[in-house]
C-alpha cells in the first residue's frame, strides 16, 4: 500500500513513479493508492498512475485506488480512470476487491 498526502502535480510526479515502480523497470504486482489525503490531482498524477496500472497488468497484477476525495474522485472519472483502476471508498474495501 502506498498513502499519499497533499497535492500530486508535475512537481512530484518523479518520486510518485519512483514509489510505484523500481529503477529497473520492475513492479510491485499488486499495490493500493490511497488517496484520502490527496487535495489535489493534475495530469502529471494521472499519468503515473496510468503507467503503473499498465506495468502491474502486464505483470498479472493490479492497482488499486481508495478513498479519493470528492474532489479527486472527480478528476478521475473526468478522464475515465474510474473505469480502468477500481476506485474503492477505503482501503479495506480496495483490499478485498
Amino acid at each position: 500500500m502506498l498513502t499519499l498526502r497533499g497535492e500530486i502535480d508535475h512537481a512530484v510526479t518523479n518520486e510518485l513513479t519512483e514509489a510505484l515502480l523500481a529503477s529497473d523497470g520492475a513492479t510491485r504486482p499488486r499495490t493500493v493508492v490511497d488517496l484520502s489525503g490527496v487535495t489535489f490531482m493534475d495530469s502529471g498524477g494521472i499519468n503515473v498512475l496510468i503507467t503503473a496500472h499498465q506495468a502491474m497488468s502486464d505483470a498479472q497484477g493490479w492497482l488499486r485506488i481508495a478513498g479519493a476525495q470528492a474532489s479527486v474522485l472527480r478528476v478521475l472519472e473526468l478522464v475515465g480512470l474510474d473505469q480502468v483502476i477500481g476506485c474503492h471508498s477505503t482501503v479495506e474495501q480496495a483490499l478485498n476487491a
